[in-house]
């Protein structure tokens, strides 16, 4: 073993004092010489013998050398991070693939799969436009029975893979991207988000299974707060690089407008955590025997639906209530359909424009006057704004010497002359008002990753030169409050951000405009998915949402979750009405940020008590 790290601590350092002289990420053939270095060990029975030892020194001291590499010249060698990683990578694929066909042996593991499968498949299908968001209150009854009774290997198995069927169930839309990008890549991206994202029902099945073995004074103190555990579980979804907050289990009742009104006094979290609560006191009911716990279900539903029907019952809660008509605008949304296949051809992109400003000529009266914000979709403009004259001369001509305003989506970028990033990429929005010459740009602040930039390119600036066909922008860092009607302007996927919305809300935004493109979703749950997404942080901050989108659905969302107007997916149409602008303060507006930061802080705290507490109970 010391022969084995002499020689590759030897090589490894001879490679990085060889230095060339290449930016960034670079093919350099004298990598191969610590790998070819190691294959002579492997004929040794003692290193076969020890061979994850041996690996693991391999790996390490690899990983060390490209980090110095890294940190002394600012560059990577693509050779040495595949002799590095790839190994490593295929040894633990095949330590999985072990363990798996052990469990699959095992009858107990295999009838956990098939209790826990029922219970997340069926979940999967609970999200609109499904109709089955009220099974959620006992869907997961078979997974926590699971979770009960079985051990921690048993566990692990029958969730992760049950996650997987979820997953699988939640995010298969995003197979329609191979039909814009390279499809083997984005296939593999897939497989490996989901896989990601099964991981978190790993973390709460380790975590639910060590908290059921601990009790303060006979209590089972920590399954009764595993709840408040998994809302925060969830909340880690929203913060960094990495965030995606799609499908937290409190969406699944967005079909049902009385049961989500309570959402203005414990947002989407405390959704999920009461039907956390809801499905582990039905398995408690049937494992411990206590019917009295059966009745969990029907009085969570119960509550929230008398609270919700009390909320709607009052007058300002009808359907787009004014009670005063100069606070709502009168907007047109503009929805064209364009293919994403031909949305960003060269070929196409005369034919896309003028059949986007076609459908709006066709359908609003531009001297008539009477319409105060037209609203086009992400990148309705399917190229650099700045470059653009003859759009730019179409929609001041369309607005020339009246009070009408568009907002309409785009790229733009600006020149910074540094490396390895000389030039700045935005995926922006762009309000033209009449009574200006020029226009305001707002840069969308949250990126989806790996799609629109890579995670932590701002810290690894090594990972601008990796190209896997994602967008390269970079984000904005604020939102702008647009006046008259003080409305904030939002592209996509940063809607389901409720902070976001929170945040604009304190400094004097009424009515969210979100533009997106949605196009290369398909003929998916998934529009219907992100448009509940929007319903829900309406009805937690009452805050009324104008929707525009490239191929549906838009429509028009009132503070308390009414819809009006909503398109069909892959139609042209231009819809208009008035909106009334926020008057409504929630309780979740002012807390939400406290919450969420005190699920996040719980999180953690549950995590270190779980660990810490048998531990010093064993040291006793």
């Amino acid at each position: 073993m010391i022969g084995f790290l002499f020689v590759q601590i030897v090589l490894n350092t001879a490679l990085v004092l060889a230095n060339p002289d290449i930016e960034g990420i670079y093919t350099f053939h004298a990598q191969l010489v610590p790998f070819l270095g190691a294959l002579p060990f492997l004929f040794r029975q003692k290193t076969r013998r020890h061979f994850s030892k041996f690996l693991w020194s391999y790996c390490l001291v690899g990983f060390l050398a490209l980090a110095l590499d890294y940190i002394l010249y600012s560059h990577v060698g693509l050779i040495q991070l595949a002799t590095v990683f790839v190994p490593f990578l295929l040894f633990a694929l095949f330590r999985f693939v072990q363990w798996n066909w052990k469990r699959i042996h095992e009858k107990e593991s295999l009838t956990a799969l098939a209790l826990c499968s029922i219970g997340w498949g069926f979940y999967g299908f609970a999200f609109p436009p499904l109709p089955l968001g009220p099974g959620a209150f006992v869907f997961l009854v078979p997974w926590f029975i699971v979770l009960l009774k079985a051990n921690l290997q048993m566990a692990i198995f029958a969730s992760f893979w049950s996650g997987f069927l979820y997953n699988v169930i939640n995010y298969y839309w995003i197979y329609n991207v191979m039909n814009v990008g390279p499809a083997l890549l984005i296939l593999i991206g897939l497989v490996l988000l989901i896989s990601y994202f099964s991981v978190y029902n790993v973390i709460a099945a380790v975590l639910f299974v060590k908290a059921r073995e601990i009790r303060i004074r006979k209590f089972p103190i920590l399954l009764i707060l595993f709840p408040l555990f998994y809302a925060g579980l969830e909340m880690t979804r929203s913060i960094g690089d990495f965030s995606f907050p799609w499908s937290h289990l409190g969406y699944a009742l967005g079909n049902q407008l009385p049961l989500l009104q309570a959402l203005s006094l414990i947002g989407v979290f405390g959704y999920t955590a009461l039907i956390i609560a809801s499905n582990l006191s039905v398995a408690a009911a049937f494992t411990a025997r206590k019917k009295i716990l059966f009745a969990v279900p029907f009085v969570f539903f119960g509550l929230l639906w008398a609270y919700g029907s009390c909320i709607l019952s009052k007058p300002e809660a009808s359907p787009f209530y004014v009670a005063d008509p100069k606070e709502a605008p009168k907007i047109a949304i503009v929805q064209p359909n364009i293919h994403q296949t031909n949305k960003w051809s060269k070929a196409y992109y005369d034919s896309v424009v003028f059949k986007t400003w076609q459908i709006a000529d066709d359908s609003i009266d531009w001297e008539k006057n009477d319409v105060d914000l037209v609203v086009f979709p992400e990148t309705a403009i399917p190229d650099f704004l700045r470059l653009r004259n003859r759009e730019k001369r179409w929609i001041h001509k369309r607005i020339q010497n009246s009070r009408t305003s568009i907002f309409i989506g785009a790229l733009d970028y600006d020149k910074n002359g540094k490396k390895p990033r000389p030039v700045n990429l935005y995926n922006s929005g762009f309000l033209f008002k009449p009574d200006e010459n020029d226009y305001t740009r707002y840069i969308k602040t949250h990126l989806v990753p790996f799609s629109e930039r890579l995670p932590f390119d701002n810290v690894f600036p090594i990972l601008n030169y990796v190209d896997v066909g994602q967008g390269n922008f970079v984000p904005g860092k604020s939102r702008p409050v647009f006046e008259p009607y003080s409305w904030s302007p939002y592209i996509c996927y940063e809607t389901i951000y409720g902070a976001e919305g929170r945040r604009s809300i304190r400094e004097g935004s009424r009515l969210m405009v979100d533009i997106t493109n949605d196009g290369w979703f398909g003929k998916s749950t998934a529009a219907a998915q992100h448009l509940n997404q929007l319903r829900y942080r309406a009805i937690e901050n009452g805050y009324p949402i104008v929707r525009g989108t490239n191929t549906g659905i838009s429509a028009f969302i009132d503070q308390y979750g009414n819809e009006d107007l909503k398109t069909e997916l892959f139609t042209e149409r231009v819809i208009t009405r008035r909106i009334p602008l926020r008057t409504r303060d929630t309780l979740y507006s002012r807390i939400g940020d406290a919450v969420e930061y005190a699920l996040l802080a719980f999180f953690f705290a549950y995590l270190l008590a779980a660990i810490l507490i048998p531990r010093i109970r064993l040291n006793r």
